[in-house]
């Protein structure tokens, strides 16, 4: 069975809901890639999400930067698992990020977190086994489910980004509780990843008072 496109779950969405079409109509196509994961494993995009962890983007980045560099721009579990503890430190991670890349690292290895036939696993198989390691927790494995492997189908109840921009999108008087949300969500099965893109754009928007 050939895999859905962005595209084609966009269009219909826009069938189905009259306020994601006004959204496609004013912030264009859906992309449910990050800057820069185009180019990194699933290994490194893991470690990414971990180095950016409650750090404002520059800040973030530079870190980041470094880290990367100590493996000539690809960092491989095996790698991370023979750099001594001083060097990932020097590099600016704190001692809880550089103990849950090693922890990420190590579950990878010992086959925990199988990152190289985790395509092949349903989305809640793979956010349980994400969530043993140390540092990333429902969030982090939704957002990897999107934006690293391309799932069409997650819905970040918790997310406090998708929570307000429903609630900009759909004129509600208060935001929805996390429970409420996943009721609401059923609405958009099986594209609520294309939704919940959306409902960041919402955000946007209402911002710049371009929300319809």
């Amino acid at each position: 069975m050939p895999r859905t496109s962005v595209a084609t779950a966009t269009a219909d969405l826009v069938e189905r809901d009259p306020v994601i079409a006004k959204l496609v109509g004013i912030a264009g196509p859906a992309k449910l890639k990050r800057r820069g994961n185009e180019r990194r494993d699933h290994f490194g995009a893991l470690a990414r999400s971990i180095a950016y962890q409650q750090l404002a983007g520059k800040a973030a980045a530079a870190i980041h930067g470094r880290f990367e560099a100590l493996f000539d721009g690809h960092p491989t579990p095996e790698a991370v698992l023979a750099m001594p503890e001083e060097h990932l430190r020097g590099a600016g991670l704190s001692a809880a990020k550089t103990a849950s890349i090693r922890d990420l690292a190590d579950k990878v290895v010992s086959g925990i977190v199988p990152l190289d036939a985790i395509a092949k696993l349903g989305d809640e198989d793979i956010i349980e086994r994400l969530s043993t390691v140390r540092g990333i927790g429902r969030w982090t494995a939704e957002m990897f489910l999107i934006f690293q492997l391309g799932r069409l189908d997650v819905w970040p109840v918790d997310d406090l980004g998708v929570r307000a921009g429903y609630t900009a999108a759909y004129r509600l008087k208060e935001m929805p509780k996390p429970k409420e949300l996943a009721v609401f969500g059923e609405a958009f099965r099986p594209y609520r990843s294309v939704a919940a893109w959306y409902m960041w754009q919402a955000i946007h928007l209402a911002r710049t008072g371009e929300l319809p």
